[in-house]
């Protein structure tokens, strides 16, 4: 009777169970080279606590900084497109090696602020998503800026004439061929090799943004910060498209919004985040150096060719983004 008994209760139970709607609960881990108080990592934390809030802890986005997944940076479009890692950060200067659409952002001196940048990511942004789409097998879920890339450097910089002989640390193609073109010698090096390399004279100056200064503590090995926005670099957060689509539509709309969100909040952020980051070196002994008029004409008119040679080789959509945003920026 007891056995009976026991094996009834086991079918309605499976019974329920059947009849019941199950939510899965899916937990993606998500991916930053950036150390944990950057504020790239700070926005990718951000928006994972938001997602999980939104989707009442059936979505969950665990976020590892610091590159602790073990990817490096340049190989993160095809990272994310094999779904070695469903979400991550990239710089997009880092990955554009793979994809030509992207190289317009890092071109030298294209633009000159935040408010340019923005409305050339505006221009860029369809182009931008139908590309990661359609031929990488992803989903571009927000945006963000960095501040922009000037120099840090041992000795006071006011010329281009004064750029001769420097020996830079630069961090993509572009970057190393604007310090060729003032005759200066670019060097590519992994980040975790800059300092010593400054402490040996390796090199004696850095192309970076005021948050990398700030992490790497410039002002124990270097003097001056002459912010010349080279570039102004930009990171994209995306989603591997075929575990984007697993989802539930609630879920999935969830994600988009909040993307959304994250990028107007990180847009607002970060100028605010340069001042802070520039300031906290000066409080530590670096000299801001602000560029003159000329200083900016000069490096422009050096590197137009830089962004003549990449419009020659460019595809038809780069071309179509470089020729609407000049229209806009009336240049």
């Amino acid at each position: 009777m007891k056995k009976r008994r026991t094996v009834l209760l086991l079918v309605l139970l499976a019974a329920v169970l059947v009849a019941s709607p199950v939510l899965a609960k899916s937990s993606w881990n998500a991916n930053s080279v950036w150390p944990p108080k950057n504020h790239q990592s700070v926005g990718l934390n951000n928006f994972a606590e938001k997602v999980k809030k939104a989707t009442n802890g059936e979505l969950e986005i665990v976020v590892h900084t610091g590159g602790a997944l073990g990817y490096k940076g340049p190989e993160l479009l095809k990272t994310v497109r094999d779904g070695l890692v469903p979400v991550s950060d990239m710089l997009i200067s880092g990955v554009a090696g793979d994809e030509k659409v992207f190289q317009i952002v890092t071109l030298p001196f294209l633009v000159r602020d935040f408010q340019e940048l923005q409305t050339l990511l505006n221009i860029c942004r369809p182009y931008f998503d139908k590309t990661a789409e359609k031929k990488w097998n992803q989903k571009i879920l927000y945006v963000a800026p960095w501040p922009g890339a000037g120099l840090w450097t041992k000795k006071k910089i006011t010329t281009v004439a004064e750029m001769k002989g420097l020996k830079t640390r630069t961090y993509d193609k572009n970057g190393a061929l604007v310090m060729d073109a003032v005759g200066a010698t670019p060097h590519a090096l992994p980040f975790s090799e800059v300092y010593t390399s400054l402490q040996t004279g390796l090199i004696d100056s850095v192309m970076t943004s005021t948050p990398t200064a700030v992490d790497a503590k410039f002002w124990e090995v270097l003097k001056y910060y002459e912010p010349l926005n080279i570039t102004i670099a930009t990171d994209m957060v995306t989603v591997n498209l075929k575990a984007f689509q697993k989802l539930p539509k609630d879920q999935q709309s969830a994600l988009l919004k909040i993307g959304k969100d994250m990028e107007n909040e990180m847009w607002a952020k970060v100028p605010k985040i340069d001042k802070e980051q520039e300031a906290i070196s000066n409080k530590n002994g670096i000299v801001t150096v602000a560029p003159s008029k000329q200083l900016i004409a000069d490096l422009e008119k050096i590197t137009q060719n830089i962004r003549a040679d990449w419009l020659k080789t460019a595809s038809p959509e780069g071309k179509k983004i470089y020729s609407e945003f000049m229209k806009k920026v009336k240049r």
